[in-house]
């Protein structure tokens, strides 16, 4: 039988875990309602993309616990299928859906990547400030920044007949640093977003040849040439490592953490190079750039811990993983998270994107294992009550509002 005053230690912590005010420092924008359907609702649980998700992904252990949770929001019976799920949320309003999912989830503050690559569909950052105390603020994703540099350079170097790759890198590299730095002396950005693990790896290198820049604008003027630059995408090694490198210097410059994305992700990603040990010799390199490791770094939780164990500028994100993991999974990620990262290294995001729903599950089931595992390691008299409830704190909300300088106050009403 529970010691009585552990009891009231427990309603302590689970009133700090479910209702402490939460800056979601990693996201996308909601989908406009016109297009609230034009998106399979089966990637709210998983990144597979195609059969592997319309016909695989409800048979998770994931959908299975995301039919469970959005059946009892919408007041479904307690058998209710992923199909029922899928048809209640028809018959809503799409201003009442948002609303029933945003409500509970006492986010204060919605950090947006808004490069995700859908810009038509997608409501504008500052929209999701109607479900939010505090104005959401943007991330910038410094390859779309890129490529809407390069498209036009290399349309009007081809306009011309011409093809002079260093000429191009050269008007180019002046017109990024000059986007760059525009977007880290607005107010309105508060960090900058890579996807280089998307396009090619994360071992970084940090320095790049003139003949390895050449090789790699000849290729894609090339290519353009053949196509067109509506299909260009970066996806070569020196061009990219540039890119990041400039990135890397320009924000520890104004002080504006980076995030990359790690781990967890779709089959347009390579495993393999998509661990976050691979950033070692960049880390070193920026010792004054805060990087922000996404997605828990799946599968490579733990190899993210020790980076930001012995790497004063480098920080863990636990998002993601909510609701694409199973519970356990869930549980087991979060554990390895606490092994080796100190806790005011740790942040919280839903990644939410598209659907309401995904911010709803993100935040309900990190709360759900955050004090799953916390009280876990008080019964064992690992930490104090005290302890377990700075971490929440902490990793909900005062992290992210130290890190990326929001100068916010938690919202208790």
């Amino acid at each position: 039988m529970d010691d009585p005053s552990l009891t009231a230690d427990f309603a302590t912590l689970y009133k700090v875990a479910f209702y402490w005010p939460a800056i979601d420092n990693h996201a996308h924008a909601f989908l406009k309602e016109e297009f609230r359907y034009s998106m399979p609702f089966e990637g709210l649980v998983s990144e597979a993309q195609g059969s592997a998700l319309l016909e695989d992904a409800p048979h998770t252990l994931a959908c299975y616990r995301a039919t469970a949770q959005l059946a009892k929001l919408y007041k479904l019976p307690k058998d209710a299928t992923w199909e029922d799920v899928k048809q209640y949320r028809i018959g809503l309003s799409y201003q009442e859906l948002c609303r029933i999912n945003m409500e509970p989830t006492k986010i204060q503050c919605i950090l947006i990547d808004d490069g995700l690559g859908v810009v038509d569909m997608v409501h504008p950052y500052d929209w999701h400030d109607a479900f939010t105390t505090s104005s959401t603020k943007r991330l910038v994703r410094v390859e779309v920044v890129a490529q809407d540099i390069l498209k036009p350079l290399v349309s009007s170097h081809l306009a011309m007949g011409m093809l002079a790759p260093l000429d191009v890198f050269s008007e180019f590299s002046v017109k990024f640093m000059a986007a760059l730095t525009a977007s880290a002396q607005d107010k309105e950005v508060v960090g900058f977003k890579s996807v280089a693990c998307y396009r090619t790896g994360l071992d970084i290198t940090i320095t790049q040849t003139s003949q390895d820049i050449e090789q790699a604008l000849t290729s894609i003027i090339l290519r353009c040439e053949a196509c067109s630059t509506s299909d260009l995408r970066l996806e070569h090694k020196a061009l990219n490592d540039y890119i990041v490198c400039t990135t890397l210097r320009i924000a520890g410059d104004y002080g504006k953490p980076v995030q990359f994305h790690t781990g967890l992700g779709d089959n347009d990603i390579s495993l393999f190079h998509s661990t976050p040990a691979l950033m070692q010799p960049v880390i070193k390199a920026y010792p004054n750039t805060k990087f922000i490791l996404l997605h828990s770094s799946y599968p490579f939780t733990q190899e993210a811990g020790y980076l930001t164990s012995v790497y004063r500028n480098v920080y863990l994100d636990f998002g993601e993983i909510f609701p694409f993991l199973s519970a356990d999974g869930q549980r087991d990620v979060f554990k390895q998270v606490l092994e080796l990262c100190p806790t005011n290294k740790i942040l919280w995001s839903t990644d939410g994107h598209f659907w309401p729903e995904s911010y709803y599950l993100g935040t309900l089931q990190a709360r759900e294992v955050v004090y799953q595992v916390l009280e876990s390691n008080i019964r064992r008299g690992e930490i104090t009550i005290a302890q377990a409830c700075h971490i929440v704190k902490r990793a909900f909300f005062y992290n992210s509002n130290e890190i990326y300088g929001l100068g916010l106050e938690p919202y208790l009403p």
